[in-house]
């Protein structure tokens, strides 16, 4: 017994180092754990690291979270998973909930409207790099760039639906980008299906039940509808939230008029400068949503909902099929459908990078009509020249400096406020 709670412990402390210092997005959590857990500490082999990455990927949610909770169910079963996967989210969750309550009390002032201002342009170039990164290696070969370009008109061009692109990709990538077997890790695992049914049967009340009593108490109240709304997220989040923000803004702004675009800008701005995944923007657009209806109170409790439909199924897919990952990650048509849907991930991000530089360089972007297609076009006297300078310098630090992320949004919220409070006012 002291052993394990030897073992308890020093999971705890090691998860928890994970778990405050993953900024920088999912590239850099998983450098993070790799040095963790596979180089300092031998806890996984390289294989079993790898292996794990990729069945992630497969699934929907944040793969670094759902990384982090496979590599404590391995360790620790059910109990390392949950504590490796709480660790990894509650210190960003418990950030990003005060942020949230912050902007909700002061985000108007115009100081606080500076500050964003050079948060919003570096957004732009982060969303960018991850675009670079993301398409170096998955753009391998003709079928990749074609469902990359196919992703980004259908988001852009038509508003096509995001769950039908990534199931889209997924099937072509399963039919002309598979990969050969590994015959070391294909063989079936000896897994009782009683067990895994009696997983997701748990897992699955334990996410959907308070949905279902919300709904009974108040079918119409914005608690439900938050419930409801990012329940149906979590299972379509597939390659994270830079993929999946298009969909959501598309929804939260346009079809629910919760936030405005704005609103979701600076979201994503503060999600960037927290620990933890950048899917937690979602408790901040829970809370704005609350606190926009009914107060503080409201959006905590928004927040709170928001949080549990968008984690708790990471864990069921987890708890569930981590015991078929080596036979899964063996598969060739699920090596392709991985493919797939990574390459048009890169289109996905693409139409988020493009929407995010309109909306931030422009004033007015309106959709016009091209027979089929919806395009966004912006009004050219409307430019905002301080925005695109700040981009400018944001791109500099960040990518020909190597600044850190957090070195770079605390210098450039401080050159926003600087132009918008002192230097543009004089071009006035």
């Amino acid at each position: 017994m002291a052993d394990d709670r030897r073992s308890l412990a020093e999971l705890a402390r090691v998860f928890g180092r994970i778990g405050l210092l993953s900024f920088g997005g999912p590239a850099a959590q998983i450098a993070l754990m790799h040095r963790e857990l596979v180089e300092t500490r031998d806890w996984l082999s390289e294989r079993q690291f790898l292996g794990a990455l990729s069945f992630t990927m497969l699934l929907p949610g944040p793969e670094a979270m759902q990384l982090a909770t496979y590599a404590g169910w391995r360790l620790d079963g059910t109990r390392g998973g949950l504590l490796a996967g709480g660790l990894f989210v509650l210190p960003g969750a418990l950030v990003v909930l005060l942020l949230a309550a912050l902007y909700a009390i002061f985000g108007q002032l115009p100081l606080v409207a500076a500050l964003f201002l050079g948060i919003k342009a570096t957004v732009i170039v982060v969303v960018i790099e991850a675009l670079l990164r993301v398409g170096r290696k998955a753009l391998k070969g003709a079928v990749a760039y074609g469902l990359a370009a196919l992703a980004f008109l259908s988001l852009f061009a038509f508003a096509l639906p995001f769950p039908l692109i990534i199931a889209g990709a997924a099937l072509a990538g399963a039919l002309w980008m598979q990969a050969e077997a590994d015959a070391a890790v294909a063989a079936a695992p000896r897994v009782r299906t009683a067990r895994t049914l009696t997983t997701v049967a748990a897992w699955g009340a334990l996410w959907l039940v308070p949905l279902l009593l919300l709904w009974l108490v108040a079918p119409e109240g914005l608690l439900t509808q938050v419930g409801l709304f990012f329940a149906k997220l979590a299972v379509v989040t597939f390659g994270g939230a830079y993929a999946v923000l298009a969909y959501m803004v598309q929804q939260v702004v346009g079809d629910y008029g919760w936030l405005t675009t704005g609103q979701m800008m600076d979201a994503l701005g503060l999600a960037e400068t927290t620990p933890g995944p950048l899917i937690l923007v979602t408790e901040f657009v829970g809370f704005l949503a609350g606190a926009g209806q009914g107060g503080l109170w409201l959006g905590l409790a928004a927040a709170l909902v928001t949080l549990w439909v968008t984690f708790v199924p990471c864990f069921l897919w987890i708890f569930a099929f981590a015991p078929y990952v080596e036979w899964i990650t063996g598969q060739p048509r699920l090596n392709g459908a991985l493919s797939g849907i990574t390459a048009a991930v890169v289109g996905v991000i693409l139409n988020l990078s493009l929407w995010f530089a309109l909306h931030v360089f422009f004033g007015s972007v309106t959709q016009v009509a091209l027979g089929p297609a919806q395009l966004w076009l912006p009004d050219p006297a409307t430019v905002d020249l301080g925005a695109i300078l700040l981009a400018g310098l944001a791109g500099w630090l960040l990518l020909h400096r190597k600044w850190g992320l957090l070195s770079v949004l605390g210098t450039m919220a401080l050159a926003g406020a600087g132009w918008s409070l002192a230097i543009w006012p004089l071009f006035g």
